[in-house]
């Protein structure tokens, strides 16, 4: 049963290679120009955004940054609405030429979808990654879309996490045994 499980892991990973290649360029130039990558994400999205902002930063020495302070989100979520909380964060924050990073399984969560919008509307450089069925302006509003053909949460959120960890792994030129 295990081997069956873990061939999933095997299967959604082919084809990926160029955009984590085009991935890993958008990461770079965001380094050398000096811009922001912003990193959002619902739930254990979250908990993956916040532990790629701190790889960007300490490992890669770009400037990566996460809106997941619980106070930030009860106040814009207060003030602004829950499914608005993350564009405002953006509107707050961003700067031109910034990356944003938007992590959700499902691609559907209404916070995510304006936040994407939001990308578009600003010319901000938006990499997303969802699972199988996200929303279309999700997709339509990414330079780079990993969408990840699983029903299984904890197989999206590990092929997201494996995705991204990979990025800095590619930046910081790590070899394998």
């Amino acid at each position: 049963m295990i081997k069956e499980y873990l061939k999933n892991y095997e299967l959604i990973f082919e084809g990926y290679e160029v955009d984590i290649l085009s991935l890993v360029e958008m990461l770079k130039d965001a380094k050398t120009n000096q811009n922001k990558v912003m990193i959002l994400g619902n739930g254990a999205s979250a908990a993956i955004s916040s532990h790629i902002a701190n790889d960007l930063t300490k490992a890669t020495k770009i400037k990566a940054h996460t809106f997941h302070d619980p106070s930030l989100i009860t106040c814009f979520g207060n003030d602004f609405g829950y499914e608005n909380w993350m564009k405002e964060a953006l509107n707050h924050y961003y700067e031109k030429d910034d990356l944003v990073i938007l992590i959700s399984s499902s691609g559907k969560s209404e916070n995510i979808v304006k936040a994407a919008r939001f990308c578009k509307k600003n010319k901000l450089k938006l990499v997303s990654l969802t699972g199988p069925r996200p929303n279309k302006e999700v997709i339509e509003s990414s330079e780079i879309n990993f969408r990840v053909n699983s029903n299984i949460y904890n197989i999206i959120e590990c092929i997201h996490m494996i995705i991204l960890t990979s990025a800095i792994d590619q930046i910081n030129m790590v070899k394998l045994k």
